[in-house]
């Protein structure tokens, strides 16, 4: 056989193929999701470079191979020709140039609206077509849509999580204006819940936005939770936090937890199971400080980015659960000091007292705390 040459025009390589030669597409699920040149085999350029024997049958046997511009199938062949695959060529100008030429190509599996906004998710393996769908039918609640709210409901709605359950009674006032980035001045008097959905959906219009405009309490906490991948919790206040953590252990949900207090900030994930180590909230804090040694809303302040800071955290702590990659901070304290720009992790246990997620805990009820507030 002749050497092909080591690019072909889309014209001729659609020739080629349609004689029987064989094309891989090495771009990634994701962009695949979009077509594919006709009679094109999807395989990552990954795995083809880590076993060319096993995807080539012979190293004389013509191949060509495509991706989005042609520049990774260009650098591929030299690679492989290298190792003694003569017969494998490039398409010029890759999948964007057939395209453009009007050569037929498979369906999109998704619209190009979707295809568009979350391409660069599209383009991790760890995510990918899967993941991004996984994301669109995704539940998740939010307590709070003040400081730690706001950041956490502004990158899940970029991210595409489908359904936002956002679960707030108050309404914006000048001073939340400083760190609660969803809401804006033209917004003061209304309620969060209805701001923050305009501005959610003004980001991203695709979204489901369930708006709960209560407060937390005993009587509503396990409706409000339950039917939810992922909780998380922005409260400011000790009742909501505590009330959030026994019905996420009791309907054995995902908590991903944030707190801040004037330059300082924790965040955690809280998720027991019976056949885990990892504790939830009471494990670790049985019991909320007195009403007198409880920092006040008003009295105790708070730099206005480090709700942003932690806030980003719980919202990719979120993502990463939502999604089943990474290492959440399960049975770890991240607490980071804005000041010193510095980060510790600190280990946590399991109480298997607690009355939350402890044995005997399955019978216990919820109660309502005294309302004393952190300085969110």
């Amino acid at each position: 056989m002749t050497d092909p040459a080591l690019e072909l025009q889309p014209e001729d390589a659609l020739r080629r193929v349609r004689d029987g030669v064989r094309l891989l597409d090495v771009r990634g699920d994701g962009e695949r999701a979009a077509g594919m040149a006709e009679g094109a085999v999807g395989i990552g350029l990954a795995q083809l470079l880590a076993d060319p024997a096993r995807w080539l049958e012979d190293p004389g046997v013509e191949t060509g191979l495509i991706c989005a511009s042609g520049v990774r199938t260009r650098n591929a062949v030299l690679r492989l020709r290298a190792l003694g695959y003569a017969g494998v060529w490039s398409i010029a100008g890759g999948t964007r140039q057939w395209a453009q030429a009007g050569l037929p190509m498979t369906e999109a599996q998704e619209s190009p609206g979707f295809l568009e906004r979350y391409s660069r998710h599209l383009l991790l393996p760890d995510v990918g077509l899967a993941g991004q769908r996984r994301l669109r039918d995704a539940r998740v609640a939010l307590i709070g849509a003040g400081g730690l709210g706001s950041p956490v409901a502004l990158y899940l709605a970029a991210a595409g999580v489908g359904t936002l359950t956002l679960i707030d009674h108050d309404h914006v006032d000048r001073s939340n204006l400083q760190r609660q980035v969803l809401h804006s001045e033209a917004d003061i008097g209304r309620p969060k819940v209805a701001s923050a959905r305009d501005r959610l959906l003004a980001l991203n219009p695709d979204l489901r936005i369930e708006e709960r405009p209560v407060r937390l309490a005993a009587s509503n906490v396990e409706p409000l939770l339950a039917g939810h991948d992922v909780v998380v919790d922005g409260s400011d206040n000790f009742s909501t936090r505590y009330l959030a953590n026994d019905a996420c252990a009791r309907l054995h949900l995902p908590l991903v937890y944030g707190a801040v207090e004037r330059f300082r900030g924790q965040a955690s994930v809280f998720w027991p199971g019976p056949d885990t180590p990892h504790g939830c909230y009471r494990c670790v804090f049985p019991q909320p400080p007195p009403p007198e040694l409880a920092p006040n809303c008003a009295e105790a302040g708070v730099l206005g980015v480090l709700p942003g800071l932690v806030g980003m955290l719980q919202a990719t702590e979120t993502l990463k659960l939502l999604l089943g990659i990474g290492a959440p901070l399960l049975g770890t304290l991240l607490c980071v000091d804005a000041l010193g720009m510095q980060f510790e992790r600190i280990p946590l246990g399991r109480d298997p007292e607690c009355p939350a997620c402890g044995k005997g805990s399955a019978g216990n009820s919820y109660a309502d705390l005294p309302e004393v507030c952190s300085a969110e």
